[in-house]
């Protein structure tokens, strides 16, 4: 299976049928490619635990983790069998300081791409914790080791957004799309593109602003998980990058989407 990082933007997400539709092309062009995953094992930033920790690996609530959103959206249900049996190999490969919380059901930024990912909600779901305090190598790192799980019929999905400064926020999305994020968005393009590890590594003073305008990471950080899953392994050099989706919403969140295979 290839990896994946979704720019899952909003909550409105859920119910907006441009966006979906993206995602669910996307989605549908690569299980026509790599065929349908086994299970999928997604990184979200909306939930950050250390030690790692692994959530429910049967059917629970989901959480409806947000506010000041149409009600409609609280009511959708993804109802997507769980994964024990990835579980299980998940804490062989991480290690026996991997915790369990079984009550944990999928956050917004797992459940709602996931709606347009795998619709039917017919594909087991796992989610594991955005490890807190991690630097940028080792989250590198936990990617290279989850690797193994892409030829085990795993899709590893990222979730979070390349630009992530509420403050800048333009909810009548009538001004352009400030400079710095366009700078911040095409640098991850063209690093990844690159298939540099070493420079993304370096995000902080790399990517131009980027301190400035990520007063917290964890939106940025599933994509180093995802990078070192797909350009970290002995082919990395070799791996296709793609970006199915681009472009901005509400001004400055970057929607971009990257596939590694």
């Amino acid at each position: 299976m290839p990896v994946a990082f979704v720019g899952h933007g909003a909550p409105t997400l859920a119910t907006d049928p441009q966006k979906g539709g993206e995602l669910r092309a996307w989605a549908a062009s690569m299980f026509e490619r790599f065929g349908r995953p086994r299970s999928i094992l997604v990184i979200s930033a909306h939930w950050q635990a250390t030690p790692t920790t692994i959530g429910a690996t049967t059917p629970v609530p989901l959480l409806d983790d947000f506010y000041g959103f149409p009600e409609e959206i609280s009511a959708i249900e993804y109802p997507a069998p769980g994964a024990p049996a990835l579980a299980d190999r998940t804490i062989a490969l991480l290690g026996a300081d991997v915790r369990r919380k079984p009550s944990r059901g999928l956050d917004h930024g797992a459940w709602i791409p996931l709606l347009h990912i795998a619709p039917e909600a017919d594909i087991p779901v796992l989610q594991l914790s955005l490890p807190s305090g991690l630097q940028p190598r080792a989250l590198i790192e936990l990617g290279r080791t989850l690797a193994v799980l892409r030829d085990e019929g795993v899709l590893l999905l990222g979730s979070g957004n390349v630009t992530h400064d509420l403050r800048s926020l333009d909810p009548s999305e009538s001004r352009p799309t400030p400079e710095w994020a366009q700078a911040i968005d095409q640098w991850t393009e063209q690093t990844l593109a690159a298939r540099d590890l070493a420079k993304l590594i370096e995000y902080r003073g790399e990517a131009p602003e980027f301190e400035e305008h990520h007063p917290t990471e964890e939106h940025w950080q599933p994509l180093l998980i995802v990078a070192g899953a797909g350009l970290g392994v002995e082919d990395g050099e070799q791996a296709e990058v793609r970006f199915p989706i681009t472009g901005f919403e509400f001004g400055s969140i970057s929607r971009r989407c990257v596939e590694i295979s």
